[in-house]
């Protein structure tokens, strides 16, 4: 934990110091220590106001953002004990998508991005979740396979509902899918305080939980004879980590391989404990998101590439030499 504080303190330091406007890393440096009541700082209107305006909400909501979503896949795949669920498994991504489409093309009219259109994004996301569940996470019968398929069945009808609406505003399509592709350009302190209550809250439940899934790891009749209420702990942290990462989304987009490369870096490094990862996935899955972002917002500067894009260059090959790795393993 020592060295993943370390990593992200140094990850918050160089993204704050990196970006398109070159300000020299003393006078921010100087800036932050005059902001904690040491010295006096020698930045300029405009250069604070970059910094503290453009560069620091950005980099707290990626921060708040990786996190959520690194802790929600870590969850899910302690619920489903599948190492392959993510955040989105149970339709977020789609209900988020549609909901922001809506915004977009109905209120916006293609030409803009409504303001509230996180509001519609997070209204989809928490609707899709809960079509889920009454699909196929109800009655006596129901299983993690039963809940997963129902999660298949509702995202397919509501990207195929997103699709129908995006295409009947032609002029859209291509703000739309900026949206989807997930951006951390648009970040305001309002933003990241506008979800912060929710990952908060989300995260300290997970995390809290995080001896019942080392439990729940070894099956659920050996978990309920040790007293656990499975069916509702599972309910539980779904709804948790469903709301989290609805919050992230409805404020970013949506932005894969989170919250399913983190937990798998950290569970091959610190073991298998939920009680290890979960924890370790909060600064990591935070590290991880802050680097990519950097990294979209400087490498084709001034223009900027999508988050999603970056996460998914980066995070598609850590998972395939996970996947080979173990496979060679049982092997």
């Amino acid at each position: 934990m020592t060295v993943a504080l370390t990593l992200l303190v140094i990850v918050t330091g160089g993204a704050t110091l990196i970006g398109p406007w070159r300000i020299a890393p003393g006078l921010i440096l100087g800036d932050i220590a005059s902001h904690l009541g040491v010295g006096h700082s020698h930045l300029s209107a405009l250069q604070s106001s970059i910094v503290w305006q453009i560069r620091a909400p950005r980099i707290a909501l990626g921060l708040v953002a990786g996190a959520m979503l690194a802790v929600a896949g870590g969850t899910y795949q302690g619920v489903f004990r599948n190492p392959l669920a993510d955040p989105y498994l149970l339709g977020v991504a789609a209900g988020a998508g549609l909901g922001a489409t809506v915004a977009i093309v109905g209120v916006g009219h293609g030409s803009a991005t409504p303001t509230w259109t996180p509001l519609l994004a997070f209204a989809g996301a928490i609707a899709a979740v809960s079509i889920t569940w009454s699909v196929g996470g109800r009655g006596r019968s129901s299983s993690t396979a039963t809940l997963v398929l129902g999660g298949v069945a509702v995202s397919s009808l509501l990207t195929s509902a997103q699709t129908f609406v995006q295409q009947s505003s032609s002029g859209s399509i291509a703000r739309v899918y900026i949206w989807l592709l997930g951006s951390l350009g648009s970040a305001t302190w309002s933003s990241v305080t506008m979800i912060l209550p929710y990952v908060v809250f989300c995260i300290v439940v997970c995390v809290a939980c995080a001896r019942a899934l080392d439990v729940l790891s070894v099956g659920d009749l050996e978990s309920r004879s040790l007293g656990l209420p499975v069916a509702r702990l599972r309910i539980f942290l779904i709804a948790a980590s469903s709301l989290g990462t609805a919050a992230v989304v409805s404020a970013v987009g949506l932005i894969g391989f989170v919250g399913i490369i983190v937990p798998h870096v950290i569970r091959l490094v610190a073991g298998t404990s939920y009680r290890r990862i979960l924890p370790l996935c909060v600064v990591v899955g935070a590290a991880f998101l802050v680097v990519a972002d950097t990294v979209a917002r400087t490498v084709v500067s001034p223009s900027e590439l999508p988050l999603g894009v970056v996460t998914a260059l980066v995070g598609a090959p850590i998972f395939v030499l996970i996947l080979n790795a173990k496979r060679r393993s049982v092997e």
